[in-house]
């Protein structure tokens, strides 16, 4: 392995993984550790989509809230949440990883998140990790269950081709990728902090440190059928 890439499987501020929650959690999510890198993406993969649960209100956007061990811990929050927790647990076990930011139209939203983000593009976080010598794609973030809910398929990933567009249960198509903001060693915090300010300023609770808070978005599903 480069030095460079021997770079993106230490642990970071934010992809904290040396510590109890974020080491508990891989204990949880993989059978073995001393298994082949891909095997034990792809068994990470899985449990941060599903058992993270995949929420956008009330979530925590302090620097404390978007580490790895937070969301670990809590075991909620949404994509900005989750790509950091996948990143750090991968890098635990020898994986090169990175943070991608960028502007997607998403289709898994009620009316009430789509007034307070504006619009139906999105600021969005997913993870690059590197397998088999070459950058990977993958977005663990909605989970199983809240895609059936809204009508869409779960993402898969197979540690192999890029987990990015979000299929469509029905009627074809899937979500779509409109900017590639680039990839991060870390948590970029004040960038990303500027972009939902300029992005999504109604999406913020009055701090400025989280997200508005009330409901839950699963429960918002059957507004949208």
């Amino acid at each position: 392995m480069s030095d460079q890439l021997e770079l993106l499987t230490r642990p970071t501020e934010f992809l904290d993984y040396e510590t109890d929650a974020v080491q508990a959690f891989i204990d949880h999510a993989v059978k073995d550790r001393s298994a082949d890198r891909t095997t034990n993406a792809i068994e990470l993969y899985y449990a941060v989509r599903d058992d993270v649960f995949y929420e956008v209100y009330g979530a925590p956007l302090s620097r404390e809230g978007l580490r790895a061990s937070t969301t670990a811990t809590t075991k909620e929050g949404f994509c900005l949440h989750k790509s950091a927790l996948y990143a750090a647990c991968v890098r635990a076990l020898g994986i090169p990883s990175r943070l991608v930011y960028g502007d997607v139209r998403n289709h898994l939203a009620s009316p009430r998140l789509l007034s307070h983000i504006g619009g139906d593009v999105f600021f969005h976080g997913l993870t690059q990790v590197y397998l088999n010598g070459t950058w990977v794609k993958a977005t663990p973030v909605f989970n199983k269950m809240l895609c059936k809910l809204y009508g869409m398929e779960a993402l898969e990933f197979d540690g192999v081709s890029d987990s990015l567009y979000h299929p469509f249960a029905e009627g074809g198509g899937s979500m779509e990728f409109l900017t590639d903001h680039g990839a991060f060693d870390d948590v970029p915090y004040d960038f990303v902090m500027s972009a939902m300010r300029s992005k999504h300023p109604r999406f913020l609770d009055d701090e400025g440190n989280g997200t508005v808070r009330g409901g839950r978005l699963a429960d918002e599903s059957a507004l949208t059928r």
